[in-house]
């Protein structure tokens, strides 16, 4: 097989599938790994779709933001594991930050009823699972709700967290890479997740490993400004490296 019937069979299966993954097109094709790289790269550059972490999406995929239903049941183990190792690494007194996100709201749904945190957050999901903790002070933004996301957004957002100084953002994207940093497909998202990591003195991203080499629409903060990352062990240890470089310490779950 030609490596231009090759591309168009692997643009085909992409389209069919939604995703490919290299070790597949690899044994499908017959061929090395590091030639069905080239050719998603060769795709890539055309425009002709998207590489993402061990593979390759639709062109116009990185810009579908799912709902929230759909969000939570995907990557569900992976996302339980992340949230159980982030939990150890949040202080036991002062303040945090919790974004709006799958994983976040599974780590709220983690901490003791006993704890004596300060918490603010955007999120309606993780302030329901916080309300009952009677030794926490919850902080709930106000702003234009956001449906898909259960998230307060826009003005009143963005006063609220104007004045905050927090000890901790846990913070959530819907891709990260080195080239693109932290993104997601909706600006006004974007902008309460910018005004969270500026508002505190460390950040920790939670994110799965399929969210690797993913960008969306809107940036909202470079890898420089994570100090750490927890992920799943779906992440190699290359990709890792390559992201320890860029600043955040990486804990794959």
């Amino acid at each position: 097989m030609y490596a231009t019937e090759r591309q168009q069979r692997i643009l085909l299966l992409t389209q069919e599938q939604g995703r490919v993954d290299v070790p597949s097109l690899a044994e499908e094709f017959g061929v090395t790994q590091e030639t069905v790289r080239r050719d998603l790269s060769s795709l890539d550059r055309a425009g002709l779709l998207r590489r993402v972490h061990g593979g390759a999406v639709p062109a116009g995929g990185l810009h579908l933001e799912p709902g929230l239903a759909e969000r939570d049941s995907t990557a569900a183990a992976e996302k339980e594991r992340i949230a159980r190792a982030a939990l150890e690494l949040l202080p036991t007194q002062g303040s945090i930050l919790l974004d709006a996100g799958t994983t976040v709201s599974r780590l709220a749904a983690l901490l003791p009823p006993d704890s004596t945190l300060t918490v603010v957050t955007n999120a309606l999901p993780v302030a329901a699972r916080l309300a009952d903790h009677p030794n926490l002070t919850l902080h709930l933004v106000g702003g234009r709700l956001r449906h898909r996301t259960q998230a307060a957004v826009d003005a009143w957002a963005l006063r609220d967290l104007a004045d905050v100084h927090a000890d901790l953002a846990v913070i959530a994207t819907n891709g990260f890479s080195r080239e693109g940093g932290l993104s997601t497909p909706d600006l006004a998202e974007a902008a309460v997740k910018r005004a969270m990591v500026a508002g505190a003195r460390r950040v920790l991203l939670l994110a799965d490993s399929a969210k690797y080499g993913v960008r969306h629409f809107a940036r909202f903060a470079g890898l420089d400004q994570v100090d750490v990352l927890v992920t799943d062990t779906g992440l190699d240890e290359e990709s890792a490296t390559e992201i320890e470089n860029q600043g955040p310490e990486v804990i794959r779950a």
